[in-house]
């Protein structure tokens, strides 16, 4: 039987790795940074009722997704959520946040290599949507432009079927009124 061990923050401290000086990540970031990640779109109904998504285009990968991020330690998920939001979109903290059930894992060399020690190969990431009164974003250097897309128009230019499983997810929510109505699983 495979023994399951538990993160420990000061076992398996985050430090620098050779893919994460190659992407140009400082070293003080991986002082404080949690083993996840999250994604967050933003939407915008419209005066019909119909959403809209706000997706992203990376600077470094000229893929479209939604905002993400990593979480700092003693941070949640939605702390850390609302902290991109804010760093990468400009959205205000006391929007409306849902988190979502939809819920992947990544392979830590997409993001920055074994900065938590080689007994953490993949990471979380937890999805959430955030509802805005303005398609007016401040876009952050991590992206070259943002668009407004219906959510079949939004699905086709994603890239990580991570983003469009939780899209799927937000578009079913707010269609069917069940925002409020997210169980945990």
């Amino acid at each position: 039987m495979t023994k399951r061990l538990q993160w420990d923050p000061k076992k398996h401290s985050p430090r620098m790795t050779p893919l994460a000086q190659q992407k140009g990540i400082p070293e003080e970031v991986f002082h404080t940074r949690a083993p996840y990640q999250v994604l967050v779109f933003p939407y915008y109904i419209q005066p019909d009722g119909t959403p809209l998504f706000a997706l992203f285009k990376r600077e470094d990968l000229a893929v479209w997704h939604g905002v993400g991020g990593g979480g700092e330690l003693g941070e949640t998920p939605l702390d850390s959520a609302k902290a991109e939001a804010r760093e990468e979109a400009g959205i205000l903290p006391n929007s409306k946040f849902t988190q979502l059930n939809s819920m992947a894992y990544m392979p830590v060399t997409a993001i920055a290599g074994f900065v938590w020690g080689p007994e953490i190969p993949v990471i979380p990431e937890y999805s959430f949507g955030v509802e805005v009164k303005t398609k007016d974003i401040k876009l952050s250097f991590e992206h070259t432009e943002y668009k407004w897309f219906c959510y079949k128009d939004a699905c086709e230019r994603l890239n990580w079927v991570s983003n469009k499983t939780s899209l799927f997810e937000l578009d079913y929510r707010i269609t069917h009124d069940l925002l409020d109505r997210v169980v945990g699983l």
